[in-house]
């Protein structure tokens, strides 16, 4: 038996592929356990304004394989006010609501904490939250739902992109998203064969940024091969806007080769976007998100709270952290305060994992420059 009889779950933030896979995955599972599944549509909006809708197996028949989620997703700033969190209270005890799953980045997560905050309450919801950001920027998981697809979508555009750049002996610049993090960057910079990544971890200068590209272009144009274009990923976190950094690019280049005609150096710039968000979701962030949703609403079903379903964490973690699912040996659930604590650690670059990835492409540009 169940230690909870209704539940309901949102998703929030940014939309990310593979969210859809978790509304299903956790409908069908609280539903096998005899628990009442609601949706809330446009996040912590949708919950105060009570936009509850009821989930069945029939309601999440055909969603896996599509992208955002048929719940919507909407800002909330006054989330962050007592007064505004104690009306969603009332909107989840109205309607007898024990359970709230939260699909969503780090500050869906952070709004999740403080709803179930015991000081704000005396009898609050039991909380568990999925980690979906095609950023991967939440801490102690080693993938978010939403980052597969992402990269996929990046390394097939650079893919196409370096088509024209080869035909041409063009540079490019790839600006993609990663406001904080510049995870789709290094990774998609390694599987579509980049020239050079650049993310906000580095905390590079303008002059570091445009010199590190200028010496990445003459190095790949000294090689003497038949193609001598390059491809540059840049996270849209680092601090030089891309227009600005193509014309800095470009006065360098001339003025580093001024034997050179000026038209055969010109930088091409493409940002991608939200094109980074959509799609359909690759089989991998369906899986993912399956498995995350099936462990957090199993353990939410039984009355665990407060804590975060994570895929592999990269870094160890004391068992007063983070414990292995019993229903998934890549999944563990850990403790939601502590992952917040380590997604600040990750975004502000104090993180071991941070200044290890910095690190490591430290390296390979020093490699690639050879």
């Amino acid at each position: 038996m169940a230690a909870i009889k209704r539940l309901a779950l949102l998703t929030s933030g940014g939309d990310a592929p593979g969210m859809n896979a978790a509304i299903r995955a956790a409908t069908l599972v609280a539903r096998a356990a005899g628990v009442e599944v609601f949706g809330i549509e446009r996040g912590y909006r949708g919950l105060l304004d009570g936009e509850f809708v009821s989930l069945d197996a029939q309601n999440v028949q055909g969603i896996l394989r599509e992208g955002g989620t048929i719940l919507g997703s909407a800002r909330c700033k006054e989330f962050h006010e007592k007064p505004t969190r104690d009306r969603a209270r009332a909107q989840l005890r109205e309607r007898g609501i024990e359970g709230l799953l939260v699909i969503g980045g780090n500050g869906s997560l952070t709004g999740a904490l403080a709803l179930a905050d015991p000081n704000e309450s005396s009898d609050p919801v039991k909380i568990m939250g999925i980690p979906a950001s095609i950023d991967n920027d939440i801490g102690l998981t080693g993938l978010a739902i939403g980052v597969d697809t992402a990269m996929n979508t990046i390394v097939e555009a650079c893919d196409k992109i370096a088509d024209t750049a080869t035909a041409h002996d063009r540079t490019f610049i790839v600006e993609v998203m990663g406001r904080d993090c510049g995870y789709l960057a290094m990774t998609s910079a390694i599987a579509a064969g980049a020239d050079l990544a650049l993310f906000p971890e580095a905390h590079r200068s303008e002059e570091e940024i445009v010199g590190s590209i200028v010496d990445t272009v003459i190095a790949v144009r000294a090689r003497g091969r038949k193609s001598r274009r390059v491809i540059i990923i840049k996270a849209e976190g680092v601090s030089v806007p891309i227009d600005r950094l193509k014309g800095l690019v470009d006065d360098a280049l001339r003025a580093r080769s001024p034997e050179t005609d000026p038209a055969s150096i010109e930088t091409r710039v493409t940002v991608l976007g939200h094109v980074v968000r959509g799609g359909r979701p690759s089989a991998f962030d369906r899986l993912l998100g399956s498995r995350l949703a099936n462990v957090a609403t199993r353990a939410l079903c039984a009355g665990d709270s407060h804590k975060m379903a994570a895929w592999m964490p990269p870094v160890d973690l004391p068992e007063e952290i983070g414990q292995r699912s019993p229903v998934d040996p890549y999944c563990w659930l850990v403790d939601l305060g502590a992952m917040l604590v380590e997604t600040e650690h990750l975004l502000s670059g104090k993180s071991p994992l941070a200044r290890w990835r910095a690190g490591v492409f430290d390296d390979i540009e020093d490699a690639l420059l050879l």
